[in-house]
């Protein structure tokens, strides 16, 4: 097979610092590429040759700026090329466009979240359209899935499920010496560590967090919080410090890693919070810390509740919006030894055997040789 895939117009493939959409086109081609000829389309970056090849893999970076300027370089650089399927990352409506080029040629559609099929960035009845020109869908978890199909139930039927995983080589646990390093490097070698990691926004839930560890304070004196991640609204950060420091909330804010760097963060953390306040399509970065062998708690929550077992790999919060009992999870981590190793371990065993890109790859695979 040739498979083509288009990545969306922001970040380019892979990405210089980070892309969860890029990262998951990027880990995706180069395995599928071990046994088929695949070709990425993605914007241009300094950092990059217009034109990459690896093997079976062939990078074309094209223009980008706006939506439509990308969109038109994607199809000039399509014309007259033949492929056996075309996958477009998140986008319906370069799905759609492309399809009408390629009308004889499988076409699906990757999505990763509802983001760029529902208002403000485009119209139900829209997307609706778009996601009929399409010969399938892949979704990224059963929770996605099921949303799609309630908003498009017309297109329900070309709906497949596809769970995303992480590079687990790095996202690994840490050497008893990789960890104490760390913990030097950024001063937290005393206490127990809680870590987020991901974007600095409202939805994902780091009031709840600091609130959570200023309760769990009080019987966890040595607590501390550590977030890694950049904002996107300017200022946001700072109301964060504010709130920990009114709270007597130790806090430590990392900014935006890199994600050549971002395995060695999670080697920081005692336990993994991810405390999501809107639906999360899948959570990557609970993967990462449960490849990584922190033990996570996590909202109950869209496509998270597909990655954890409560009790088991990790443990789910259900009435999330709250503080308590994201605290009353922490302090039973952090005073029970035994529970935090048994829980880390099963979750490392899952994400190998679950969550790795091979997986996903073969998975993928499977969904698109049905389709030939």
């Amino acid at each position: 097979m040739h498979i083509c895939i288009v990545a969306p117009e922001q970040i380019s493939v892979p990405p210089p610092v980070w892309g969860s959409v890029e990262i998951c086109i990027n880990e995706i081609a180069h395995r599928i590429a071990k046994h088929h000829k695949v070709t990425v389309i993605s914007r241009e970056h300094s950092r990059f040759k217009p034109i990459t090849q690896s093997g079976n893999l062939t990078i074309l970076r094209v223009a980008s700026g706006s939506r439509q300027r990308y969109l038109n370089a994607v199809l000039q650089t399509l014309e007259g090329k033949q492929f056996d399927l075309i996958q477009v990352d998140n986008r319906p409506r370069y799905a759609a466009a492309i399809k009408r080029l390629f009308p004889d040629t499988p076409v699906s559609l990757f999505m990763h979240s509802l983001v760029f099929a529902t208002p403000p960035e485009a119209s139900v009845k829209s997307s609706a359209i778009c996601l009929s020109k399409v010969d399938l869908i892949i979704a990224n978890s059963d929770s996605l899935k099921s949303q799609i199909a309630r908003l498009f139930p017309s297109q329900s039927h070309k709906v497949t499920t596809v769970l995303l995983g992480a590079d687990l080589n790095r996202f690994r646990p840490p050497t008893p010496l990789e960890r104490s390093s760390m913990k030097r490097k950024y001063k937290v070698e005393d206490g127990f560590n809680v870590l987020f990691v991901g974007r600095v926004i409202p939805k994902k839930g780091l009031p709840v967090l600091i609130r959570a560890v200023h309760q769990a304070r009080r019987s966890l004196p040595d607590i501390r919080l550590i977030v890694a991640g950049g904002e996107q609204r300017k200022g946001y950060i700072a109301s964060l410090k504010q709130q920990a420091k009114r709270l007597k909330v130790p806090a430590l804010f990392l900014g935006k890693i890199h994600h050549h760097k971002l395995h060695s963060i999670y080697w920081l953390g005692d336990c993994f919070v991810c405390p999501s306040q809107k639906h999360e399509p899948f959570g990557l970065v609970n993967v990462e810390a449960m490849g990584s062998a922190v033990p996570v708690i996590a909202s109950a929550n869209g496509g998270i509740k597909e990655i954890i077992r409560d009790g088991e790999n990790g443990m789910l919060v259900s009435t999330y919006h709250r503080a308590k009992e994201f605290a009353h999870k922490i302090e039973s981590l952090a005073q029970n030894e035994s529970l935090a190793k048994r829980l880390a371990m099963q979750a490392r065993s899952d994400a190998l055997l679950r969550f790795n890109w091979n997986v996903v790859a073969n998975s993928l695979l499977k969904v698109y040789q049905q389709h030939q």
